[in-house]
């Protein structure tokens, strides 16, 4: 796995929320393994309320990723089991969340909140890295040739990328580079490349920002083309996104 950085993008448009919640509201729970040699770590992102295996519970968090349009939560299997052992990578940050957890200390939600959203980080790299998905954006990012390209769109969105321009960045041919993405991310490049324009500048719509200063900014020439493309993805306008912010 190279350098590349697959997350920081994704996660700075979309803020990552974690909270130390009772089990039956965890998006994320800790238990000790009955062998007592590690942890148990299951995550449901797509519902609340974990049921507690055997063993004892050790800490639960409730996880946002800063909206339903964050590409991550369809990305994501319905529930991620992850044995850690006592010597594995996550095992210290496992041990200070129990720790807090237990002793509920001055300040432990927000001590539980940072180290939450760092454990999420490494269950993410996890699924990225031993490429378990079979389609979809873990998938994408974690193929080594078509992550590069999803990252460059993802962090360059303003660019007016050509289907051959992102082929170069996942060196191969532009017909290849169409066929692979399509088979591995489950959508065409144009398609996806789309889809995350207008759910970046739905955020900034949100935030205020004016329809004809958004629609330039991705690359659309006028705000009638943007504004078809808005309501054929979203079912409304951006003057509506932009009230609704």
């Amino acid at each position: 796995m190279s350098s590349l950085d697959r997350l920081t993008t994704l996660l700075d448009r979309f803020r990552l929320r974690v909270a130390p919640v009772p089990l039956e509201r965890a998006h994320l729970a800790g238990f000790r393994r009955s062998d007592e040699t590690g942890a148990r770590l299951v995550f449901q992102i797509d519902q609340t309320g974990i049921d507690a295996p055997e063993g004892d519970v050790l800490f639960a968090l409730s996880v946002e990723f800063g909206g339903a349009a964050n590409p991550l939560l369809t990305a994501l299997p319905g529930c991620v089991v992850e044995e850690i052992d006592a010597n594995g990578q996550m095992h210290s940050i496992v041990a200070l969340l129990a720790a807090e957890h237990s002793a509920l200390r001055c300040g432990s939600p927000v001590v539980m909140a940072r180290l939450g959203e760092v454990l999420v980080v490494h269950l993410l790299r996890a699924q990225i890295e031993r490429g378990e998905a079979t389609t979809g954006l873990l998938a994408g990012l974690g193929h080594p040739r078509i992550g590069p390209a999803i990252v460059a769109m993802h962090d360059a969105p303003d660019r007016t990328w050509r289907n051959a321009d992102l082929a170069d960045v996942a060196g191969l041919s532009a017909s290849r580079f169409k066929e692979v993405f399509a088979a591995t991310v489950g959508a065409t490049p144009a398609g996806y490349l789309r889809r995350w324009r207008l759910t970046l500048a739905r955020q900034d719509l949100e935030k205020g920002d004016r329809v004809d200063r958004v629609a330039h900014r991705y690359g659309y020439r006028a705000p009638d083309g943007f504004s078809r493309a808005f309501l054929r993805e979203f079912g409304e306008r951006p003057t509506q996104a932009t009230r609704a912010g």
